[in-house]
């Protein structure tokens, strides 16, 4: 048997043909800011999880609302993951939202992503968090870079929350650092095991991911960089993807249930990988990260599941690369569709 992690070792990350194809075409910077006129003519899908967001989510959408000044069609649906509090009629309500379907029941962000990649109607899926505020760039900077097999990455910085007047989150004005992101710029702890990979550093480590592998470009062939490897840097706060391929990898697993954070994108970034695609970094592409009020204990009850999570997706590596999926896909789309309630 041939398993996923040994397809990833044979898969390189060179898009470079994919990126210099694009600037000669459209004489646009890879990594530059979109005008707007670019994106005539191209329409992305963006799906929004969304559970107990209230504090973040008016923020999120106010920003998507300027996409009525693009020339990019964008279609958003958020998925209510069962939530208690706002959540859904702030969505339902909203006028930059084309769909929004609620869970009674809590299912998790893998079944809820998997729900509006269903939904989608464009070829390219934008996956975004409910607590992350983008510029209307960032829209057409991948709709215009789209293609069928690639992966468009983008970064984020977080911000503590703090309310304004009119109870939105307050989110600086100007763009995002990109080297808060720690692909960007990585400072981990020393003497203290990493939660990915259990490496043990013993002294002070500045690292640098995106620019010491190239782009990514060097993580490809199963290679990786301390505690990063290529499947990790795809991370759905903020990730364009062709939606053909994540049917036909089947989307995100579903014993990545409703309980716990993470892994389910580092397992998406495998899947695609194996099956073809290239992980691409979009430097422009960043947003801001709306903590929750009660962050500290919000990142520690997220922590205290990663590791049941992270030995899930050790397991799913020992498997075969899934592939083929898309007839199951669409079953399990039409089957969770059925468990939700139409909000709009």
């Amino acid at each position: 048997m041939t398993s996923l992690a040994d397809v990833l070792a044979g898969r390189d990350n060179d898009h470079r043909p994919h990126t210099t194809a694009f600037t000669a075409r459209t004489r646009l910077g890879w990594h530059t800011p979109t005008p707007p006129e670019a994106g005539e003519g191209t329409g992305v899908s963006v799906v929004i999880p969304a559970h107990n967001n209230d504090y973040s989510l008016p923020a999120v959408l106010d920003a998507l609302d300027a996409r009525r000044h693009l020339q990019t069609r964008v279609e958003v649906i958020v998925v209510d993951d069962a939530s208690t509090d706002d959540t859904g009629r702030i969505a339902a309500k909203h006028r930059a939202v084309d769909r929004v379907m609620r869970f009674p029941q809590k299912r998790g962000p893998a079944a809820a992503r998997n729900l509006g990649t269903f939904l989608a109607t464009w070829p390219t899926v934008i996956y975004l968090d409910a607590d992350m505020v983008i510029a209307p760039h960032v829209l057409t900077d991948m709709a215009v870079r789209a293609h069928p097999e690639l992966v468009l990455v983008g970064f984020r910085q977080n911000v503590p929350y703090s309310r304004g007047r009119d109870d939105t989150p307050i989110v600086p004005g100007l763009e995002p650092d990109l080297a808060a992101d720690h692909r960007v710029l990585w400072k981990p702890p020393v003497g203290k095991p990493m939660f990915y990979s259990g490496q043990v550093y013993t002294a002070p480590l500045v690292g640098h991911p995106l620019d010491d592998t190239d782009d990514f470009r060097d993580l490809g062939n199963g290679r990786a960089y301390f505690d990063w490897d290529l499947p990790r840097m795809l991370v759905t706060a903020l990730v364009a993807v062709p939606r053909a391929k994540v049917a036909d990898v089947g989307g995100f697993d579903p014993g990545f249930g409703p309980d716990g954070w993470g892994s389910e994108d580092t397992h998406l970034g495998a899947a695609l990988a194996a099956a073809g695609c290239k992980i691409v970094p979009l430097r422009q592409a960043r947003g801001w990260h709306i903590d929750p009020p009660d962050a500290d204990a919000a990142w520690q009850a997220k922590f205290a599941t990663a590791a049941a999570r992270i030995a899930h997706y050790r397991h799913l590596l020992t498997l075969p690369a899934p592939t083929g999926k898309a007839g199951e896909f669409a079953a399990t789309g039409a089957r969770l569709l059925t468990e939700t309630e139409d909000l709009r």
